[in-house]
């Protein structure tokens, strides 16, 4: 039955064809016309086409027109496939602004990806004795960068620690390795509330200075992918913390002298700070094997040191700095101890170099109470050492 019912499945089109035959054979067999009504059709028919013959031209070479460009554009559509687009989709394009559309899209930042691993090592290279950090700065940069929020800063990520452990520093060597402009703010210069917040955002039309941008506005406005540094962010009055807080969360910052809207969405900020040092400096002693709860606990120790909570539900990421001991102090002198020889020649240089090296550190040997873990401190000393040796050298090379 099965097989049966597959055969006549296979020949219902030939059944249907004969059928169809049968029933046309029928039709012509009782309604076909006789010869003279043959003869008076096609007599007609050359009466009609001698009487419309420039008509039925015209209207053939049109056909024909039509399957030409037909063919031609066919065959141009299987040598370039366009893209499928409806009648639909096309009607919506004219009744819509859509340039304007293709162009704000193009206009969305593009994800970038970097190496986080060399960002690290780069990091590590230059930065003494805060590798964890390095590492968590890089990973949250690469992750930040390929995952761009809409809206807000790539990163504003906070530095806090005890001064001299290579906070400034590590964000300078972040601008360098992005390659991106850095605008460095001392925010001390900022501690008077109206005037501190006109010099960073401008000022209020009908004032004095109202026909310049301020400082951060402008500097956003030339290189929207800059690394905005605001260093020692603590001493900044709190008028002028709660107007950082639109450029962190809404990704714009408002001129004041024209109203404009500058973006901060491709930007990244870091904000340094010494606050709570005393006790950043305990719970990093505590929990240095467990980072989140570090964080948390430092949030909290940063909210007691004056830093209002909406300011420090914006920032993205807390990096704890530990303080400099032992070798790390060493790496820090070492590194600044070459830095004014560097234009001489390589024996002169190296020469005067071990000669303030061997001095700077009997002088941190005996100053080892007032270091403390503090580079910056260190680095004053071997600056000490080059000026006292700076005598020696201009008398070594004529020039006394």
């Amino acid at each position: 039955m099965r097989k049966l019912i597959q055969l006549s499945t296979k020949l219902m089109p030939v059944a249907f064809v004969t059928m169809a035959l049968l029933a046309v054979s029928e039709f012509w067999l009782q309604h076909r016309p006789t010869h003279s009504e043959v003869g008076g059709a096609v007599y007609s028919s050359g009466v009609f086409l001698h009487a419309h013959a420039w008509g039925i031209l015209a209207a053939a070479v049109i056909a024909w027109t039509v399957v030409f460009l037909g063919y031609f554009h066919e065959r141009r559509r299987v040598l370039h496939p366009p893209n499928e687009r409806g009648w639909a989709v096309d009607i919506l394009d004219r009744l819509s602004n859509r340039q304007a559309l293709v162009d704000k899209i193009a206009a969305e930042p593009a994800a970038v990806f970097i190496d986080a691993n060399k960002l690290a090592t780069a990091l590590k290279s230059k930065v003494v004795g805060q590798d964890a950090v390095c590492d968590d700065m890089a990973a949250q940069i690469r992750r930040r960068l390929a995952l761009q929020q809409r809206g807000k800063p790539i990163g504003v990520f906070m530095l806090a620690g005890p001064p001299g452990t290579g906070k400034t520093y590590l964000a300078k060597c972040l601008s360098v390795e992005l390659n991106r402009k850095l605008l460095h703010f001392d925010m001390t210069q900022f501690s008077s509330g109206g005037h501190g917040a006109t010099q960073l955002f401008g000022t209020s039309k009908g004032y004095v200075g109202s026909d310049s941008y301020g400082k951060l506005t402008s500097g956003l406005r030339d290189s929207p992918d800059s690394v905005v540094l605001l260093d020692e962010f603590e001493k900044a009055h709190p008028d002028v913390h709660k107007k950082f807080l639109t450029a962190w969360n809404d990704g714009f910052v408002t001129e004041a002298s024209d109203g404009k809207q500058i973006s901060t969405s491709s930007a990244i900020f870091v904000v340094t700070t010494n606050a709570a040092t005393d006790a950043l400096n305990a719970l990093s002693a505590t929990h240095a094997d467990r980072p989140d709860e570090l964080r948390r606990l430092s949030v909290n120790a940063l909210r007691e040191a004056g830093f209002a909570p909406e300011l420090l539900n914006r920032v993205d990421r807390i990096f704890i700095f530990n303080t400099l001991a032992g070798l790390d102090i060493a790496r820090v002198a070492s590194e600044r101890s070459k830095e004014p020889f560097l234009s001489f020649d390589a024996e002169v240089g190296a020469k005067f170099s071990f000669k303030c090296c061997v001095g700077a550190g009997e002088t941190l040997t005996r100053a080892k109470f007032r270091v403390k873990g503090d580079g910056g401190a260190a680095a004053r000393l071997m600056h000490n050492q080059h000026m006292k040796h700076s005598g020696d050298l201009r008398r070594y090379l004529g020039l006394d």
